[in-house]
């Protein structure tokens, strides 16, 4: 009977064991529990594995999925001769629009030999670049048609990663900035925050001009209707009845005129001249007339000898 209370005390004091050590468990668990839930919290403003938003390895996933995409820059260029340049252009504004992209410039000039040229830049989006080039080329006669696609893909990628640790760093200050407690450590902090936040809209530039430059292609359409007013030149340049008469009617009128010229031109000279002939001719008519000389008497002597 004496045994019973011994094995009783030992199992009681196993049990008491036991549940030390279960409790010694438990709040373990609760204690990495509670710091894993504050690791995101502490680490969402500034710790490295929140660098880019995500943790490192979902961070590597991502800049593998972006690398697997393309990012490329098309721009285009399109000569085109036309006989009717503003049925052109509304042509090409009417294409853009309807594709789901817009009017960027517009500009047109005529020169002194009445020769039409405009230039329009289009913006379309990518997915409708190749069925609007066809269209715009099929406005008139092609003259020169030039393409460009320029892959930018490690450029886009490396601008994101940027953007994502340049945002994270940003709020790594703000958070010590709430937690300082020194003057001076605010205002070095103000300072550091002014500058990351400068540098992240810089990038936040550099990434919607990329965004924008990949999602639109940039078409330069360059109208011309030259052949048009050529064509117009050359029927009014081929004579008829109606031409060859004015142009005779022209040549006389003037010869006429140029005969007035001479005769004017003459005139002054020959209206001197009567005036001093005139004058000649009074003036002789006012000097003595000389008289025929009388022969000589022959001698007597011969006379009478006669």
């Amino acid at each position: 009977m004496r045994a019973t209370p011994a094995i009783a005390a030992v199992l009681l004091t196993a049990s008491l064991a036991l549940a030390g050590c279960s409790a010694d468990t438990d709040s373990g668990s609760a204690d990495k529990a509670a710091n894993s839930a504050a690791r995101p919290r502490e680490g969402a403003p500034g710790a490295a594995a929140q660098a880019d938003g995500t943790p490192r390895e979902q961070q590597k996933q991502q800049q593998a999925t972006a690398r697997s995409a393309t990012y490329v820059i098309r721009t285009a260029e399109l000569t085109v001769q036309v006989t009717d340049t503003e049925k052109a252009l509304a042509t090409a504004r009417t294409t853009a629009v309807g594709a789901g992209g817009l009017v960027q410039n517009e500009s047109t000039e005529r020169d002194s030999t009445n020769h039409v040229t405009s230039t329009i830049v289009l913006r379309v989006p990518q997915e409708s670049y190749d069925e609007v080039l066809d269209e715009l080329a099929g406005t008139g006669r092609l003259v020169a048609r030039s393409s460009d696609a320029k892959d930018v893909t490690d450029q886009v990628v490396d601008v994101d990663s940027r953007v994502s640790s340049q945002r994270a760093s940003v709020a790594r200050v703000r958070e010590l900035m709430d937690r300082a407690t020194k003057l001076s450590d605010v205002v070095e902090l103000e300072g550091q925050l002014s500058s990351r936040q400068a540098d992240l809209e810089s990038l936040l530039s550099q990434q919607a001009s990329l965004k924008n430059r990949t999602s639109m292609a940039t078409i330069s359409l360059n109208l011309s209707q030259k052949h048009a007013v050529a064509a117009k030149e050359k029927a009014e340049d081929d004579p008829g009845f109606l031409d060859a008469l004015g142009g005779g009617w022209d040549a006389f009128t003037g010869t006429l005129r140029w005969i007035g010229v001479v005769i004017g031109a003459v005139a002054p000279f020959a209206v001197a001249l009567a005036v001093l002939y005139l004058l000649w001719r009074l003036v002789r008519g006012r000097l003595p007339r000389r008289t025929a000389p009388v022969p000589a008497a022959q001698p007597r002597e011969a006379a009478e000898q006669e």
